[in-house]
């Protein structure tokens, strides 16, 4: 399958996912000429990762950014799809069948949110034990290193 095709198919299956399950969601989102269908994380995934790591990250944008799919104007209806998108985020990577991976995946949120709130109240506070093992790739439940998610093949961005 092309790389054009399978960005497509990507988007096309989060937009109608979402809106087929959540009046929310399919109230949000913005017209199709509007919309930044820009993948971000998904092409250093495995294909089986792809969407959810996606939907994942879009509600990390609905939250902290902006989004590529959906109208902000209402703080509130906001923080709702965002949550709704983490939630049906993991859902996707954990039928994958990795633990490991969705665990990690929810170290990084609360990681994230921890420093959005630390950004927005101007305090800035060591991550900790817990976070400084995440940042690594490292696992602390077991001390291993954390199953990639990129691709086979392809470098990290940054060191081990």
């Amino acid at each position: 399958m092309s790389s054009k095709k399978f960005e497509g198919e990507l988007w096309q299956r989060l937009v109608e996912e979402g809106a087929s399950e959540s009046a929310l969601w399919a109230e949000l989102l913005l017209p199709e000429p509007e919309r930044s269908e820009q993948l971000s994380f998904s092409p250093l995934a495995t294909p089986e990762l792809a969407l959810g790591i996606e939907t994942i990250y879009e509600g990390y944008l609905v939250h902290y950014g902006r989004s590529r799919l959906f109208s902000q104007t209402d703080p509130n209806l906001a923080l709702l799809l965002g949550d709704r998108l983490y939630a049906r985020g993991l859902v996707h990577v954990s039928e994958s069948g990795s633990v490991a991976v969705v665990a990690d995946l929810a170290t990084l949120l609360e990681l994230c949110a921890r420093l959005q709130a630390e950004r927005q109240s101007g305090r800035r506070r060591p991550l900790g034990r817990r976070g400084c093992a995440a940042r690594r790739g490292r696992s602390e439940r077991c001390g291993k290193r954390a199953p990639p998610f990129r691709r086979a093949g392809t470098a990290p961005a940054h060191g081990p």
